[in-house]
């Protein structure tokens, strides 16, 4: 997955405004205590990232 498909998603699941704001703020233990953009520095592949974020967010199946 591309960065900006994955924040294509991210907009389109927690709007424009709250994706950036969601991404840098919420820590989640399964990025091992890392927010999104942190994970995405230290190298995670952006699909990972996603499926961590669809399965802590109950994302829809149609949007995954």
């Amino acid at each position: 997955m591309r960065l900006t498909v994955f924040w294509q998603r991210m907009d389109e699941h927690f709007g424009t405004g709250y994706a950036e704001s969601f991404a840098r703020d919420h820590v989640m233990t399964e990025l091992g205590g890392r927010t999104v953009i942190e994970a995405l520095a230290d190298g995670w592949e952006a699909k990972d990232v996603w499926r961590v974020v669809c399965a802590v967010m109950n994302v829809p199946q149609e949007m995954r």
